[in-house]
């Protein structure tokens, strides 16, 4: 079947290799561009609309899971469906089983041609007109199906050397109690300990995170995806790429007029935008 795809690689000659083993697996496979960052992949794949996504887990600047989290809130669904998407990684035994156990397809670096034609094989049954005798699923029921697998390759992704698989109330650690954190504002020379019950959520601001409570503002250096693995998930929930909340700490969920869905917290003046990926949460029972 004829389709279309974008590669996002740094490396030259594995993306080279990449594009080598697609033709020879995929002849039909028509590729649109290969960029070498995620700044770029995000800003061609919304130009360009393919149908499969193959990004590299680690790139400079931008790396493939922030620009699959940016890509899941910008695509415009109205103009063509969300694309498949497919990691490439030279990431190690533990974190591959990660993937497999989501039954999410991956590219392992170097490239596999006895792997990648399985991959070819589920990517073509996933875009065939009718892949099975079902009668074909809604606008709607389609985009929530393509979030959760993304949701779901996100979440195995994450699982890669340096980052702790899964979350501290499925592993058996115990989550964090106390944030060891400065003031906002302060010289930097003392260091507060937050319990974690004052927290109301953290959100990522350039080299900190900023952790707030009711009416304190705190700063850690610790990166979002790095604290995520340690917070209790059935008390902290992460809503955007960047922003992880207070479950019990929700006041109200709010849509505005272009059907974006915005929190408000307990104690909180301002909106927390939601991201696409994350709106299943706040659906109504």
């Amino acid at each position: 079947m004829k389709a279309t795809a974008l590669i996002a690689e740094d490396e030259p000659l594995l993306a080279q290799a990449l594009r080598a083993e697609l033709a020879a697996a995929w002849p039909e496979l028509e590729l649109l561009a290969t960029v070498a960052d995620g700044v770029s992949a995000v800003r061609e794949a919304l130009r360009l609309l393919p149908q499969v996504l193959f990004f590299d887990i680690r790139m400079p600047g931008q790396d493939g899971l922030a620009a699959a989290a940016e890509l899941a809130d910008a695509w415009p669904a109205d103009e063509a469906p969300m694309p498949q998407l497919v990691f490439v990684t030279a990431y190690d035994e533990y974190a591959v089983r990660a993937f497999d156990a989501q039954a999410i397809d991956y590219v392992l670096k170097p490239v596999q041609p006895e792997r990648l034609r399985r991959t070819v094989a589920r990517l073509q049954q996933a875009l065939a007109p009718a892949h099975n005798d079902a009668a074909p699923a809604a606008p709607d029921e389609a985009l929530a199906a393509t979030l959760a697998q993304w949701r779901q390759l996100l979440a195995a992704a994450g699982a890669g050397p340096g980052s702790p698989a899964g979350s501290a109330g499925l592993t058996g650690t115990a989550p964090l109690k106390l944030i060891a954190a400065s003031e906002a504002g302060s010289a930097g020379n003392t260091v507060r300990m937050v319990p974690i019950d004052e927290v109301l959520y953290f959100e990522a601001a350039d080299k900190y995170v900023r952790v707030l409570a009711t009416d304190r503002e705190y700063l850690i250096r610790t990166p979002l995806k790095q604290l995520l693995p340690q917070l209790d998930p059935r008390q902290f929930w992460q809503v955007h790429r960047a922003t992880v909340v207070r479950s019990d700490g929700i006041e109200s969920v709010h849509r505005d007029e272009a059907g974006k869905l915005h929190l408000v917290l307990r104690g909180r003046p301002e909106k927390i935008p939601v991201s696409r990926l994350y709106a299943h949460l706040f659906k109504a029972m």
